[in-house]
């Protein structure tokens, strides 16, 4: 957790609370792990997006990841990479990611992140994007390419602009890598569970235990756990030990087969995961 966070840091009166901490808490207030689903802008289109998202907040997610479609998606499996190849084959630019962000939080409460590579951010430029997603009512970034090692000009931003900055943790971080990203984390830090793409799979990887155990271990006050959980039993298996789920692929094909009503099913379902037997 960073000083920000903490409440050490003396700027920390001049900067508001970190939206995707409360969102977190406020589940953790009601006996759960919080739902976090992930929604790749301009997929099938922008309004759907917007109208998936609030279907997301409706039926039980606490926080919601919004991705910016990127033409080099190295982390993305198919489901995700098939999606943003659509999305950006309909002429969707990053500006409009915040539309998306200004949708949904102009419709609900959920703490709403916008998950990128960082090429995207650097290209409009560090400070502008930062104070665009600020605008809109954005929580903050989620940036799986971007270490702290070479944040320096985001870290600024987000300070600047009260904005969480989730880095991500995996089996493979050493002792020295996770306490350094959790220390520049903010909101919560974002622990992989596997080594490899995103994508639903049958099982979720033994090692997520481990990587949420460390994290926490570093001085994480809040880890969420996300690649390879598409189902209410990864849910319930996930939330035993993690302060947050993330589910991504399962959502994308849910709407991809069956629109924003196939959203609003799926999420109401992985709730029952946490005990949220309603929405």
């Amino acid at each position: 957790m960073s000083t920000a966070e903490s409440g050490t840091d003396p700027d920390t009166t001049r900067r508001p609370a970190s939206k995707s901490a409360a969102a977190i808490d406020r589940a953790r207030a009601q006996g759960r792990a919080a739902l976090i689903g992930y929604l790749p802008a301009g997929y099938p289109s922008v309004e759907d997006t917007i109208a998936a998202g609030i279907a997301l907040a409706e039926n039980g997610a606490d926080l919601i990841e919004i991705g910016i479609p990127y033409s080099d998606p190295v982390m993305d499996g198919p489901a995700i990479q098939a999606a943003t190849t659509e999305a950006l084959a309909k002429g969707f630019h990053v500006r409009q990611v915040f539309d998306v962000v200004a949708g949904i939080t102009s419709r609900t409460d959920a703490a709403v992140l916008v998950m990128t590579y960082w090429n995207p951010v650097m290209r409009m430029g560090v400070d502008e994007f930062s104070r665009r997603l600020a605008e809109a009512g954005g929580a903050g970034l989620i940036t799986p390419d971007l270490i702290p090692d070479e944040a320096s000009e985001w870290l600024a931003a987000s300070d600047k602009y009260g904005l969480d900055r989730v880095f991500l943790v995996a089996p493979s971080s050493s002792p020295e890598r996770m306490r350094r990203t959790v220390e520049a984390s903010r909101g919560f830090v974002y622990a992989v569970s596997i080594m490899g793409v995103t994508g639903a799979r049958t099982s979720v990887s033994a090692a997520a235990k481990d990587v949420v155990a460390a994290a926490h271990a570093a001085g994480a006050e809040r880890v969420c756990v996300g690649l390879g959980v598409s189902n209410a039993d990864h849910v319930r298996e996930i939330a035993a030990y993690a302060d947050g789920v993330i589910v991504g692929t399962a959502l994308v094909a849910a709407i991809r087969d069956g629109g924003v009503d196939a959203v609003a099913s799926l999420t109401k379902d992985l709730g029952t995961g946490l005990g949220k037997e309603e929405a």
